[in-house]
C-alpha cells in the first residue's frame, strides 16, 4: 500500500495535450497522481503544402524586414518542408538577415538550434504583445512573414495589414480536434461529477476543444463552474490560459512554459486546495481528491463515500445529519440540469440513483468505515446523524483548509 508521501498521491489529473502528452503523464506519476487521458486534439500536417511552398518562395522573393515564429515544432516544419523542396539554405539564409522575433521559449529554442538568433521576444509570450511591438516600429511598406500555429492569427494579421505592412502568412500545420472524443467527453464527466481534481492544459486549442466538447453535451457551463470552484486548471502559459481567465476560471500557471514547471506548480497548488489534515481518534486523517492518507498509508474511496467524509470533515466533531448529507452524495447532486448524464458516465449505478434517500447515506458510510479499516473514526449518532470522533472543540480552531 503507498504510503502517500508523493504529493500528488490521492488525486486524479486529467490530462489533454496531444503532444507529449506521454512525458506528461509520465512526471504526473511519478508524483503520485491518478492520469486520465484524454487528447482533445491532433496535430494535422499540411497533406498539400502547395500553400506553404508558395509562402516560402514569396519570403524569397525580397527582402524580409520581421519574422514572428510563433512555435518551435512550426519552425522547424517550416524549414523541413523548404528542406524538401531544396530551398532550405536559401531560407535560413534570408532568415539571419532578417529581424526575427520568437513568441515564446521554444520558438527560441527552435530558431537558436539552427544558428539563427531572434532579435526580440516577449515577456507575456502574447501575441498582443508582438503586435505592440511591431506597430511601435511604423510597420507600414516593412514585408512580415508570420508562422501560423494551427490556427488562423486575425488580430495579428489584420493590426499589420492595416498599418500598411505586406503579410506573408506561413501555414505550416493545423490542428483539429481528436477523431474520437469519448476519452474527453468522459473527462469532462468527470470533471463536473467531481471526480477528477485538476485538468492539465499545454495548448489554446486544446482548451477550445475541451470546452466545446462539453458543449455538446449541454456540459460548458457546469465544466467551466466546476473549474471555478472543485476542479484546478493547470495551464502551461498565459496565452492557453486566455479562453478560461476570460470566462473567469481561476489558473494555475509555471513562470516558465515547460511541462517540468507546470506539474511543479500544479504540485504546490493542488494540495493546498484539495486536501485537509484533521486528528481523529488519535490518527493522523489527510483528505485528499479521491483518497484519504491515514497514519501515513493512502487508502482511495469511492465518490459517494467520499462526499459522505468531505461533509464529516467541513464541520470536524459535530453532528451532521442524515438528510444533509443525501444532499451532498453525487446521485443527489446528478439531477442538476447537465449533470445527471456526466455522473452517469462515472459513479457506480447505486451510487447515481435520481433520489438519494437516507439508506443511500448508510450505505455510504459503511462504505467509508470500510474503507477507512480503522474502527470508531466515524460515528453514528442515534437518530440524529454522523459525525467524526474529535473533539470539536479543538476542531473549531483549526484552519478549514480548502479542500474540506
Amino acid at each position: 500500500m503507498s504510503t502517500g508521501s508523493e504529493p500528488l498521491a490521492g488525486f486524479a489529473v486529467g490530462v489533454t495535450a496531444a503532444r507529449r502528452h506521454e512525458e506528461l503523464a509520465t512526471l504526473l506519476e511519478r508524483r503520485g497522481a491518478r492520469v486520465v487521458l484524454a487528447p482533445a486534439i491532433r496535430l494535422v500536417p499540411l497533406a498539400d503544402d502547395a500553400e506553404l511552398l508558395e509562402a516560402t518562395r514569396a519570403c524569397l522573393a525580397g527582402p524580409l524586414d520581421h519574422v514572428v515564429v510563433t512555435t518551435g515544432i512550426g519552425f522547424r516544419a517550416w524549414l523541413e518542408a523548404a528542406d524538401g523542396h531544396g530551398l532550405r539554405d536559401a531560407l535560413i539564409s534570408r532568415l539571419a538577415a532578417t529581424d526575427i522575433l520568437a513568441r515564446g521559449p521554444k520558438a527560441r529554442g527552435a530558431i537558436r538550434s539552427e544558428g539563427l538568433q531572434e532579435r526580440w521576444s516577449p515577456d507575456s509570450e502574447e501575441c498582443a504583445e508582438v503586435i505592440r511591438h511591431l506597430l511601435d516600429r511604423e510597420p507600414a511598406g516593412a514585408r512580415v512573414a508570420v508562422q501560423l500555429y494551427g490556427e488562423r492569427e486575425p488580430e495579428l494579421i489584420a493590426a499589420l495589414r492595416a498599418a500598411g505592412a505586406e503579410v506573408i502568412e506561413i501555414p505550416v500545420y493545423r490542428w483539429s480536434r481528436s477523431e474520437d472524443s469519448t476519452q474527453l467527453r468522459r473527462l469532462v464527466g468527470q470533471a463536473v461529477a467531481g471526480t477528477i481534481d485538476a485538468i492539465t492544459f499545454t495548448s489554446a486549442p486544446a482548451v477550445a476543444a475541451t470546452l466545446a466538447v462539453a458543449a455538446e453535451d449541454d456540459l460548458e457551463e457546469a465544466l467551466l463552474e466546476a473549474m471555478r470552484t472543485h476542479v484546478v486548471a493547470a495551464c502551461v502559459g498565459p496565452v492557453t490560459a486566455q479562453a478560461l481567465t476570460g470566462r473567469g476560471v481561476p489558473t494555475v500557471q509555471p513562470e516558465r512554459a515547460r511541462l517540468g514547471a507546470l506539474v511543479r506548480a500544479l504540485v504546490a497548488d493542488l494540495p493546498r486546495r484539495r486536501s485537509r489534515r484533521l486528528s481523529v481518534r488519535g490518527f493522523s486523517l489527510e483528505l485528499r481528491g479521491h483518497a484519504v492518507v491515514l497514519d501515513g498509508q493512502l487508502r482511495p474511496i469511492a465518490p459517494a463515500p467520499m462526499a459522505i467524509l468531505r461533509a464529516l470533515a467541513r464541520r470536524p466533531g459535530h453532528v451532521v445529519s442524515r438528510a444533509e448529507l443525501c444532499g451532498v452524495l453525487p446521485g443527489r447532486l446528478a439531477v442538476a440540469p447537465g449533470i445527471r448524464d456526466a455522473w452517469a458516465r462515472e459513479a457506480r449505478p447505486r451510487d447515481a440513483r435520481p433520489q438519494a434517500d437516507e439508506h443511500a447515506v448508510e450505505m455510504a458510510v459503511a462504505r467509508l468505515r470500510r474503507g477507512l479499516g480503522r474502527p470508531g473514526i466515524v460515528e453514528t449518532v442515534v437518530k440524529r446523524g454522523y459525525r467524526l470522533a474529535c473533539d470539536p472543540r479543538v476542531a473549531d480552531r483549526l484552519p478549514a483548509g480548502a479542500g474540506g
